[in-house]
């Protein structure tokens, strides 16, 4: 009895592993179709900026030093375009003080302490300052720098030349002014 029951789990076994495998050989030998599946993404035309450092023109002294003499400082922007990105500008706003130029405004005196911003002596990232230097607005298709077309999406920095005039008349204080990079694209 033993080994009929033994024969016949064999046999149940090799029936269904037949069963089973002729299951699988009938849905690959099915048949198959294909379809093309387009795909397709837009990469716009992009860029960032940001702020490296600062504008800080330390301790203007009109007493001595810049009496005559002007004091200058620099300031440097990071910025960011998309590969290939043409015709890209950068400009600096006149700031929260101007007045006929831009100025500084003292925190408890209130007075006005002049200064210019220039742009650097080229186009090229890293291009040092030049003082005096061509004045830098944010007025399309005047005092704005071109920006050279993009070959890669690797950070690239401009200067932001700045000089405080010297010979100027005014109250002992800390004086400050905030100025907008923009990168138009």
């Amino acid at each position: 009895m033993k080994k009929l029951r033994f024969t016949l789990h064999i046999v149940s076994a090799l029936f269904m592993s037949l069963f089973y495998n002729s299951a699988i050989a009938q849905i690959v030998i099915g048949g198959s179709n294909t379809s093309n599946v387009a795909v397709t993404v837009k990469v716009n035309q992009s860029c960032t900026i940001s702020t490296t450092s600062g504008l800080n023109f330390s301790v203007y002294d009109p007493v001595n030093v810049n009496l005559t003499a002007s004091l200058n400082a620099t300031a440097t922007v990071s910025v960011v375009c998309t590969k290939n990105s043409a015709g890209a500008t950068l400009g600096i706003s006149n700031g929260g003080n101007f007045v006929g130029t831009r100025n500084m405004a003292g925190a408890t005196s209130k007075a006005l302490l002049a200064y210019t911003i220039s742009q650097p002596a080229s186009n090229t990232s890293g291009a040092v300052c030049a003082f005096p230097g061509t004045p830098w607005t944010n007025v399309a298709g005047v005092g704005m720098l071109s920006i050279p077309t993009a070959t890669d999406t690797l950070a690239r920095l401009y200067n932001i030349c700045g000089s405080v005039p010297g010979g100027q008349v005014v109250p002992a204080d800390t004086y400050n002014d905030v100025i907008i990079a923009t990168i138009n694209f």
